[in-house]
């Protein structure tokens, strides 16, 4: 039995250093250690549920490549289980580049698959079942199995997905929306449309992210719930996986009872936290538990 399946989002981060966003114009600039680490938003929310204590599986494709080597050490040493496919055009990969202020900026190769889905719904029945939380990355494979994962669902188990900065009218992301049972969705391209936007995917719960500003949830009729942002505990030296580690500490506070009002302000707590950490393979101790 899990607590949290995550499907999809696995890659590496190369973790650039650089003295500001946007870079100033130069033929080169000198950085610090450039390195590859286990990145991307499924790797993000995985890590971050295990650290504050849930048992959590992940499926999806990596390549036969050293950036899928650095991903499938970073989950062992984790002790997550995984379940992994072959992704012949290589594992997904993003640039990161991340100011002083801990502020960044992604350039994300995705990778794009090709052909069937890499697993049958008959290959995932039993992980879905047998979790009471399953989190959808939009990855371009997962589609046609939507159905089958949502019909596959244990009773009372939540299905969530993490839209990211959808605009609320790229046709790739509402399937994914439609499945949902909670939405996480970055407001950075939805400006005064979130309100219309968790009106259309009522009685979905809805949980606009603003970075640094806080979050508003949806939730039922009414307007929304302001939630604030936390404050560090200690320096932010990397915002990169916040978003991850916020939606983690949503759900493992609902898994534990909480409202959901609740868990978003503890989500906020983890994601404030996670920011004081360079990577997203968190030490013990450093994300609050509730």
């Amino acid at each position: 039995m899990f607590d949290l399946l995550v499907i999809g989002g696995l890659g590496v981060d190369v973790r650039v250093r650089v003295p500001a966003i946007p870079l100033p114009a130069a033929d080169s600039v000198t950085v610090d250690p450039i390195e590859l680490r286990i990145g991307n938003t499924g790797s993000g929310l995985a890590l971050a549920a295990h650290a504050l204590g849930l048992r959590v599986a992940v499926v999806d494709v990596l390549g036969a490549d050293p950036a899928g080597d650095v991903v499938r050490a970073a989950l062992a040493r984790a002790g997550v289980h995984a379940v992994l496919g072959d992704a012949p055009a290589g594992t997904r990969r993003s640039v990161n580049m991340v100011d002083p202020a801990g502020r960044r900026m992604s350039l994300y190769d995705p990778r794009p698959w090709r052909g069937p889905a890499p697993f049958t719904a008959a290959e995932l029945a039993t992980l879905v079942r047998d979790s009471a939380h399953v989190h959808l990355s939009i990855m371009d494979w997962v589609p046609p199995l939507l159905p089958a994962l949502r019909a596959g669902l244990a009773d009372g188990a939540v299905l969530s997905t993490d839209l990211h900065d959808w605009d609320g009218e790229n046709a790739y992301h509402r399937p994914f929306a439609e499945a949902a049972d909670l939405v996480f969705v970055s407001g950075v391209r939805l400006g005064a449309g979130s309100a219309a936007l968790a009106a259309a995917l009522a009685p979905r719960t809805v949980l606009v992210t603003h970075g640094a500003d806080g979050a508003d949830l949806h939730a039922g009729d009414g307007g929304p719930t302001r939630v604030p942002a936390a404050e560090a505990p200690a320096p932010v030296v990397d915002t990169n996986g916040a978003g991850d580690a916020f939606a983690a500490g949503v759900i493992a506070a609902r898994l534990r009872g909480a409202p959901t009002a609740a868990a978003a302000a503890y989500g906020a707590r983890v994601a404030a936290a996670a920011c004081t950490h360079d990577g997203m393979e968190y030490p013990a101790g450093l994300l609050p538990r509730p």
